[in-house]
């Protein structure tokens, strides 16, 4: 689970993974029904990060029980297949490997990814990355069948996945697991960061959601710009996540305080590792991947129990 160096640590998330994933076989085993749950996930660039995590879903899901068939398909012709698998009752999952358009400019307002990521039937999001469930998710908004609270909203995966690793590192207690708790985020992304900072302050914690040109700072009853630099926000945080997509971001390594649980959920290392490591009592996560793809597994089967009204 851990690697241990003067007092800290490596947290290494398998235990957490194999966790989640061993309830979903356990489901997936008493499923009897000709129509199983099943993935579509439709892969239309050639972005490496993209291609490893399409391989590790495909890996999970056959193990798990889960049918997954992976589509390669031109990114103009993305919307149209789409389309076609929001129509197919035999999928239940669909999901799209991003970028794909980047921040190409387009007809409808938004970015072209962002159009794409609402073209997917709310019912069919296992990403939860549709304005369906990012408006909910922003209101603190958990169920979707309110006031009978059965259909529990589905949550972005990779967000879950961290918040998922802070319940096994912190031993969560409800209602507000994360009362006291200071968190900076590096990243606001649509896909991570946003989604993150809201569900961490849901929990209670006070969240400094940080980006290339602004700092907001985010609780449960309001987010609003803050003039925090990156330097003292992280000097206040017990936790501090990174997410800067690019090879030559790195924090500061004096930014960060002893006793500091640090969760990386870029593809690329947001720290120097030796030089964090010398920190006394430092937990450092360097990969949420795994936990990830148990997640979005996860939120399938809540995709299948909600289509078929169990």
């Amino acid at each position: 689970m851990s690697n241990k160096l003067d007092n800290s640590q490596i947290i290494h998330t398998d235990k957490i993974a194999l966790f989640h994933r061993e309830t979903i076989k356990k489901y997936t085993k008493n499923i009897l029904t000709k129509n199983p749950p099943k993935i579509v996930g439709f892969l239309a660039n050639d972005d490496p990060a993209a291609k490893s995590y399409a391989k590790w879903t495909k890996k999970a899901c056959e193990s798990d029980g889960i049918q997954f068939e992976l589509k390669y398909v031109d990114k103009d012709d993305l919307e149209t297949h789409v389309e076609d698998a929001n129509k197919n009752d035999s999928i239940h999952g669909i999901m799209i490997y991003y970028p794909v358009f980047g921040n190409m400019k387009t007809f409808y307002g938004m970015s072209m990814d962002e159009y794409l990521r609402d073209s997917i039937h709310p019912k069919k999001d296992i990403e939860g990355l549709n304005s369906y469930y990012s408006s909910k998710l922003y209101r603190n908004i958990r169920f979707m069948d309110s006031p009978h609270n059965l259909k529990k909203l589905i949550l972005p995966c990779t967000p879950i996945a961290v918040v998922k690793i802070l319940e096994y590192l912190y031993q969560y207690n409800e209602p507000d697991p994360l009362l006291g708790k200071t968190i900076t985020i590096i990243n606001r992304s649509d896909i991570v960061g946003r989604p993150l900072a809201a569900m961490l302050a849901n929990d209670g914690a006070v969240v400094y959601s940080i980006d290339i040109d602004s700092t907001f700072v985010v609780t449960k009853k309001k987010k609003s710009l803050s003039q925090m630099t990156v330097e003292e926000s992280c000097k206040q945080s017990q936790i501090i996540i990174t997410g800067v997509p690019v090879k030559s971001y790195q924090l500061p390594s004096k930014y960060i305080q002893p006793n500091t649980t640090i969760i990386n959920v870029s593809s690329f290392k947001n720290v120097n590792i030796e030089e964090v490591l010398k920190i006394p009592n430092v937990r450092y996560v360097p990969q949420v991947g795994k936990v990830t793809v148990a997640m979005l597994e996860r939120n399938l089967l809540r995709c299948y129990d909600n289509t078929n009204n169990k």
